[in-house]
């Protein structure tokens, strides 16, 4: 006997739809005295105000926060998009950190763009 597919469905309908987190296409750093500028290159489906990539930050390797670069917009039209952030100090010695997007409606994305600093 078949069973009914408007059960199967009502549950498929309930489930939370999970966009694409925003991807981090490239980045460049390029240090000035003690401080250093980022140049990151984004994409995500942004859809309007609703639904866009609304930043990324600079980490260090253990996770600690060094800088955060909010984007105020949508870039529908403007993908991939590149944002930078300047005067982010990286302590002495510092031979990597990451990046990691945001979305405004899923947060902070799991993967993260390692930076080698030369």
């Amino acid at each position: 006997m078949q069973k009914p597919l408007l059960p199967l469905l009502l549950t498929l309908m309930a489930l939370p739809v999970l966009a694409d987190e925003p991807r981090i296409e490239a980045v460049t750093a390029v240090q000035s005295g003690t401080e250093w500028r980022f140049n990151v290159t984004l994409s995500h489906p942004d859809t309007g105000w609703n639904h866009y990539a609304d930043g990324w930050r600079v980490l260090d390797m253990q996770g600690n926060e060094l800088g955060l670069r909010v984007l105020g917009h949508p870039h529908v039209q403007e993908q991939p998009f590149t944002r930078s952030l300047s005067g982010v100090a990286i302590p002495t010695g510092t031979p990597q950190v990451q990046v990691q997007a945001r979305c405004l409606v899923d947060g902070w994305g799991d993967a993260l763009f390692v930076v080698d600093l030369k």
